[in-house]
């Protein structure tokens, strides 16, 4: 994800209106890329990083303000993407563009049911109607003073700094490219103008950005060839995996106390859930293989040895039935000489896999090493022996809890303890304080 890099923005080139106007020329010229190429990565990279900062759960209604050039258009685009991210955008567009490219966009937004509100349809206060406002009124190429109703527009989001402190919070304001009504190259020149949350660079961040105060900075058009950035010696980071952009600026200093998630989950309920924890379990493991979440079979297995202190790891699950659940390992490993001192231990799936490498080794080359001799060795295709100390084991389950987050922290946890009943094995369910 893009969030999880951080680049030291004293090491990125930013460009002055000049050099990004030139860029732009290049890219729609002899680099051979139309303007709604661009615009669609552009504003696909601008969903992604509201995306990676705002979660639907929580900010769930978006307004774009969109202008009448190709920044507007990013803008367009980006509602377009938000709705499928699972927001609820809503447009305004007062200026609209009669070009062909323009239209077309105002007819993918509507096809999708996205509402489209005039400056005179506005709320007095947005920040009661809406979670999250996207400035996409004016990018870099902008002169002069922005004229009705923008500059109305503008102020409004101005204003909403000045919040009645009473509020339990004001939206988010999403700064496409440069905030509108700033210098491309001074800033915010009077300090009276927008003050985004959120800053989306595009191509590559432009002077004004080295101003920018708020809490996230994200680059996104990952589409620059090397031609360019040879050409203006340009310094960018890397993007992460197939993420459309990429977090820059300082390392944010995050309240670990602040930090919860406002779970959005159907009820799970008493009366819908299978008699048989192991019948439940599966079908919870069929939708977690099926949401396509990363190793749903990792899982998280604790122990408790000699000097009953415990010890937790992640390991793999192999199989499971009415018996209990199976994972191998090496039984000359911690947990195995746990497991041999005391056999209770418990399993917890979170279905968020993280791999972790548990054996302190002197180095990567190591592991290299190894890994090419046995390739080497049993190249002719021979079987490879398992070594003596690689084994399984099974834990039987007495007690299975099924935890589904809710809102407002009122989660369901449902607890199945075994009973017997006419000599057979049968399981109880109660619900447990979230």
């Amino acid at each position: 994800m893009g969030d999880r890099v951080i680049q030291n923005p004293d090491s990125i080139s930013y460009l002055g209106q000049r050099e990004a106007a030139e860029i732009d020329e290049l890219l729609m010229g002899p680099l051979g890329f139309s303007v709604d190429q661009l615009m669609e990565l552009a504003g696909l990279s601008v969903a992604t990083s509201i995306a990676e900062v705002y979660k639907a759960g929580e900010y769930n209604r978006v307004l774009a303000i969109c202008g009448p050039g190709n920044n507007g258009g990013d803008g367009l685009v980006a509602a377009r993407h938000l709705h499928h991210f699972g927001y609820k955008p809503v447009v305004c567009y007062p200026k609209r563009t009669p070009k062909p490219l323009y239209s077309g966009l105002v007819t993918q937004i509507e096809s999708l049911s996205i509402p489209f509100l005039s400056v005179e349809d506005l709320p007095s206060d947005l920040s009661k109607d809406f979670d999250i406002l996207v400035d996409a009124m004016f990018g870099f190429s902008f002169h002069g003073t922005p004229r009705p109703p923008f500059d109305d527009l503008i102020q409004r989001l101005v204003s909403l700094r000045h919040y009645d402190q009473a509020r339990q919070k004001s939206p988010a304001i999403v700064s496409v490219d440069i905030p509108s009504g700033w210098h491309v190259e001074e800033g915010d020149i009077g300090g009276k103008g927008i003050k985004p949350d959120l800053l989306v660079s595009l191509t590559a961040p432009k002077l004004c950005a080295k101003k920018f105060c708020g809490p996230h900075h994200f680059l996104g058009g990952r589409f620059v060839p090397p031609s360019i950035v040879d050409k203006y010696n340009l310094r960018l980071p890397a993007y992460p995996g197939n993420s459309m952009c990429v977090r820059i600026g300082k390392p944010l200093k995050i309240d670990i106390s602040a930090l919860r998630e406002n779970y959005i989950s159907p009820e799970l309920l008493e009366e819908q859930v299978e008699a048989d924890p192991i019948d439940q379990f599966r079908k919870w493991f069929d939708d977690a293989v099926a949401a396509g979440l990363r190793e749903p079979n990792a899982m998280a297995l604790s122990t408790v040895g000699k000097q009953g202190k415990p010890s937790s790891r992640m390991v793999l699950l192999k199989g499971f039935d009415k018996d209990g659940f199976v994972w191998y390992t090496n039984y000359e490993s911690r947990k195995a000489s746990e497991l041999s001192d005391n056999f209770h231990a418990s399993l917890l799936f979170y279905w968020d896999g993280l791999n972790r490498q548990s054996t302190v080794v002197l180095g990567r080359h190591v592991l290299r090493q190894q890994y090419k001799e046995l390739e080497e060795k049993f190249s002719d295709g021979s079987m490879i022996p398992k070594p003596k100390h690689w084994g399984g084991y099974r834990l039987q389950p007495e007690l299975f809890e099924f935890w589904q987050g809710q809102q407002s922290r009122l989660h369901d946890r449902l607890l199945y303890s075994p009973r017997e009943v006419d000599g057979q094995r049968v399981w109880n369910i109660e619900r447990l304080a979230p």
